[in-house]
Parts: C-alpha cells; sequence; structure tokens
C-alpha cells in the first residue's frame, strides 16, 4: 500500500465500510469489529480493536439495528455519546423512600403545652412567665420539624404565631435557654434573621428579648436600617451576640465590612420571605446567602440555583402566603426544605410549577402542598375576622371612615392608604372632627416611626394612617378594626392587612370603603380569597348589611 501524506480512521457499520477516498481513490474493506490505523509513510498496518478507541465493542450485537444504520454516509456509531448512569430499581425505591416525610414523626400538632414540643425547661418556664401556655397550629407543626434539622417554609395566617414557630427552636439550641450547656466561641453570631423593614425588625427582637429576659437580652442585637451604624458595630464587639436580627441592607453592610461574622452560623431565618424577594433586596440577599452559614472556598452561585451548601446551616423562610416564587427560591437556598402549615407538613418537591398566569392571577399552595393556580390563601387570613365593604365617593371616604369607627365602637384602629401624600390629609380631617389620629409612612425618621406606634399601643392615638408599610409584620394585638380607604393591588395584600386585626383568636372587622366602579375589583378578590365580603353602609350609628 502506497504511503499517505495523513492519518485515517476507517469505521464499518455492518459487514462492509463506507466508500472513502485516499487521494484520489477509493476502497471498500471488509471489516469485522476492527478498524485499521494507516500509518504515515509507511507500508504497514497497524490493526486495533475498538475498545482501545474508547468504542465499546458491541457493535457486532447491534448489526440490523435502524439507529446504527449509515445517515448521509456516517455512521452513527463515529462519534461516542455521553453515557448516562443507569439507576436500578433498589436505587430508584431509595431515593422514593428519601422524598417521603414521616409527618407522624415530626411531632404532636395538636400539643396541649409547649413541654410537649421537646423544648427545654428553662424556655417552657419563660414562656408560662409570658403567658404563652398552649402552643398555636402552626407552632405545634413548626417546631418538631425545626428541631429534626429540616429547613422549612414556615406559612400560616398573619398572628398566628410564626415568629415563636421558629424562635423557639433556635433559642432551644443556642444561648442561656438552650438544652445542653456546651460552651461557645463567642466572637460567632449563631443565628440570623432577616426582616423586610425597620418595624418588624425591631418587633422580632422585643420577643427574642422577653424571652430571653432582663439579664441575657443583650445577646440578641439589632441592625436595622436608620439606626446609628458605627453604635451597632461597636454592640457587636461589646456584646457578643447569639442572634442578630435587621434589615438587608445593613447586615450586609456591616458584613462587608468584616465587623459582623456569620459563617460559622447555624441558622438563617427569613422573615416575610416573599417581600425579601423584592429586586431591590437582591445583592444584599446574595451576599447574606454567600456568607452566612458558609465558610471561605465552599461553593457559590447560591443565587443562581445551586444548592451546595453547609450542612450546619439550617435555612427557615417564614410567610403568610406563599407563591411560587417562593417555592423556586427555597429549592434553590434550602436542602430539601419542607412546607409547613397549621396541622400539615409536606415536602416542598410535592408542589408543581404553575401555568401561565394572567398578571392579576397569583398562584398559591394549597394545604395538601400542591400548587392552585388562581386560589387566593384563605390560610393566610384570621379566621375569626368578619368583612365588609361600603361605597362611597372619594371626597366622602374619610368621613365615612369615622362614621364606621363609631358605628362599630373600634378602639384601635389601622386604616390604609395607597399614597403617602394623602395622609397628612386624612389625620386633619379626622383631627378636625375631634378624633385622635396620626400617620405612619417610611419617610418619617425612625425616632418619629417608635414615638408613633408607642402612642397607638398605649392608646393616646385612636386612629393610625399608613401605607403599605405597615401591612406586613406590624403587631398591635389590641387592633379591632382594618380599613381599606384605598384598595389594595391583589389578594396577597388584602389578606397582610386584613391580618393586623384578630390576632392570636381574637375577633376582627374588616372594611374597604370603595368608589362604584371599585366594587367588581372587591368582588374579584372575595372569589380568590374564598370569604364572604358583604355589602354594608353606616347609618344612625349604626352598620346596616345590605342584600346582594
Amino acid at each position: 500500500m502506497p504511503a499517505f501524506a495523513a492519518t485515517r480512521v476507517l469505521l464499518l457499520v455492518g459487514d462492509t465500510l463506507s466508500s472513502r477516498k485516499f487521494c484520489g481513490f477509493s476502497r471498500v474493506v471488509p471489516l469485522y469489529s476492527s478498524v485499521r490505523f494507516f500509518g504515515r509513510a509507511s507500508n504497514e498496518s497497524e490493526t486495533l480493536t475498538l475498545a482501545s478507541l474508547g468504542f465499546k465493542s458491541d457493535i457486532e450485537s447491534t448489526r440490523g439495528n435502524d439507529k446504527n444504520k449509515l445517515k448521509h454516509g456516517i455512521s452513527t456509531a463515529e462519534v461516542p455519546k455521553r453515557r448516562e448512569k443507569k439507576i436500578s430499581p433498589k436505587e430508584t425505591s431509595a431515593v422514593k423512600k428519601k422524598e417521603r416525610v414521616d409527618v407522624d414523626a415530626l411531632g404532636p400538632f395538636a400539643a396541649k403545652s409547649f413541654s410537649e414540643l421537646g423544648l427545654p425547661p428553662l424556655l417552657v418556664d419563660r414562656l408560662e412567665e409570658e403567658g404563652y401556655k398552649v402552643p398555636t397550629d402552626v407552632q405545634a407543626a413548626a417546631i418538631p420539624t425545626i428541631l429534626k434539622d429540616h429547613d422549612v417554609v414556615i406559612q400560616s395566617y398573619t398572628g398566628s404565631g410564626k415568629t415563636l414557630a421558629y424562635l423557639l427552636p433556635i433559642l432551644s439550641e443556642i444561648g442561656p435557654l438552650k438544652k445542653n450547656d456546651e460552651p461557645r466561641n463567642k466572637m460567632d453570631v449563631e443565628a440570623v434573621v432577616v426582616a423586610p423593614s425597620r418595624e418588624l425588625g425591631m418587633q422580632i427582637v422585643r420577643e427574642v428579648e422577653k424571652l430571653l429576659g432582663p439579664a441575657d437580652k443583650r445577646l440578641v442585637q439589632q441592625l436595622v436600617g436608620g439606626a446609628n451604624k458605627s453604635r451597632q458595630e461597636e454592640a457587636l464587639k461589646k456584646n457578643k451576640p447569639v442572634i442578630v436580627v435587621g434589615t438587608p441592607g445593613r447586615i450586609a453592610e456591616i458584613s462587608a465590612a468584616g465587623k459582623l461574622h456569620t459563617h460559622s452560623c447555624r441558622y438563617l431565618v427569613l422573615d416575610e420571605v416573599d417581600e425579601l424577594l423584592a429586586f431591590n433586596f437582591r445583592e444584599d440577599m446574595h451576599r447574606i446567602l454567600e456568607h452566612v452559614g458558609r465558610r471561605s472556598g465552599a461553593s457559590k452561585n447560591i443565587m443562581n440555583g445551586s444548592k451546595a451548601r453547609r450542612a450546619e446551616r439550617q435555612t427557615i423562610m417564614v410567610s403568610a402566603t406563599v407563591p411560587f416564587s417562593v417555592i423556586r427560591a427555597a429549592r434553590s437556598w434550602g436542602s430539601d426544605p419542607l412546607l409547613v402549615q397549621a396541622k400539615s407538613v409536606a415536602p416542598l418537591e410535592s408542589v408543581t410549577a404553575p401555568a401561565a398566569t394572567k398578571l392579576s392571577e397569583t398562584p398559591f399552595i394549597s394545604n395538601s402542598g400542591t400548587n392552585l393556580q388562581t386560589q387566593a390563601p384563605v390560610q393566610s387570613l384570621p379566621p375569626s375576622l368578619t368583612h365588609y365593604y361600603s361605597v362611597t365617593r372619594i371626597q366622602h371616604k374619610v368621613d365615612t371612615l369615622r362614621r364606621c369607627i363609631h358605628a362599630l365602637d373600634a378602639k384601635c384602629v389601622i386604616a390604609f392608604m395607597n399614597h403617602t401624600r394623602q395622609l397628612k390629609d386624612a389625620v386633619f380631617k379626622l383631627e378636625a372632627r375631634g378624633m385622635k389620629a396620626a400617620e405612619l409612612h417610611g419617610d418619617l425618621g425612625k425616632l418619629a416611626r417608635s414615638t408613633i406606634l408607642k402612642r397607638f399601643r398605649n392608646g393616646d392615638v385612636r386612629v393610625l394612617l399608613t401605607n403599605e408599610l405597615s401591612a406586613r409584620g406590624l403587631d398591635i394585638p389590641e387592633c379591632d378594626l382594618v380599613v381599606n380607604l384605598g384598595l389594595p393591588t391583589d389578594s396577597v395584600h388584602y389578606a397582610h392587612r386584613a391580618g393586623r386585626t384578630g390576632r392570636l383568636g381574637r375577633k376582627g372587622t374588616v372594611v374597604t370603603i370603595c368608589e362604584e366602579p371599585e366594587v367588581f375589583v372587591v368582588k374579584k378578590m372575595q372569589k380568590q380569597l374564598g370569604v364572604a365580603i358583604q355589602s354594608c353602609e353606616f347609618a344612625e350609628g349604626k352598620l346596616v348589611v345590605n342584600e346582594d
């Protein structure tokens, strides 16, 4: 055979090799499970087996198979395909078993005392001193689940005790009330709680301080925006807290400055997680998720969907409503997270992706853990609420609010408006008629907001007019009436506003004051929420229900 200037490999599928041209002439060569390698400038040929070239030697067994026939003169056997690992039936059953969660083993869902949930005696005693004796349904479901080291998404209506549902299992493992007396590294923060607003952050801090008691309240540190950053950094260095509660911006800022050490953190709590998914929190949340409970050199790209994380960090996400954006985030940020609701615990993997929805529709998750495309979050509404709507002209809305308060004899009222500039005018009109009122919005300073909330809690202010700022996390148990002077944008916002009243089993009333063209929006929210919103009017100091 003449010498060739190029090296060629000849392949055969079937009994003969496909015709190939070599330096102007072609040959057809028989081949039996082998190929011939023609060396450069050589008259000798060397026989190589398919195995030596990286191919399986099972071409003969597949002879006659249509998949291996020549296509356009090129054999499909020429390019080796990526080999996929075959899973045996035993391995498949093992995977299925891993996805199942033994709900009964997680704990009692109708506990009559906190001691039944596995909390340490010191913590149970502190709860009894503060007046907490019987856990709520969501606490009975969440506490045992978190104590068994599961990542969770806690969903329940506002005022159902979600804050204690995650604080109690954390305090049973860290701090002075924990089960064992193991020493800790005093430089390390062991739990980070992230909240979207200053008010919610400070409310969580107060709950922790009550449980820790006056002697140990320094072990929780607030890192909220609007406060003096230098003092916060000094307090971190001096007090060496075990729990840090703050807003995303301030936590990320102090962490970037190297003043907050969270790499050995055991717990990361994201309260009102659906709000924390907002675009303006994206960069701050990325840093928090990258650094809390993660050592240097750990795998990255958490925000891009990687599930890799340190085993020591337990991620807890909390919200009254759980749209599918939260489900996606939980799958990415957590490790096999569970969806915890009142009397219900289910694997998050059982929640399916929603189909395409209209802009006005928001997907929600049912009690059974399956996706419901348009059903609104009935479980996010306190069960003891009564809902009404009243039709009036826009210039009469504030006066209708005043008559509503008198008719219901409400003592503690939160009224929501959609625009900050409207608040001052509404406060002026109410005070002109002898009703104590105040405005609360984000443009006020931290001290002014704290003062107004303190006056409202003490009963010095009867009506608190606010915007969407106070719809999340504001805990005023005495609030007996919520009024929507401006329509909420959707049923999710309605649920969060309504949750400011009827907290912890108390009765409450929600009244929406709207114009005639807005009635169809109320009807749509009624359908989505699955609750009755009755038409009413206020006459002679009484609430009169209209028949639709």
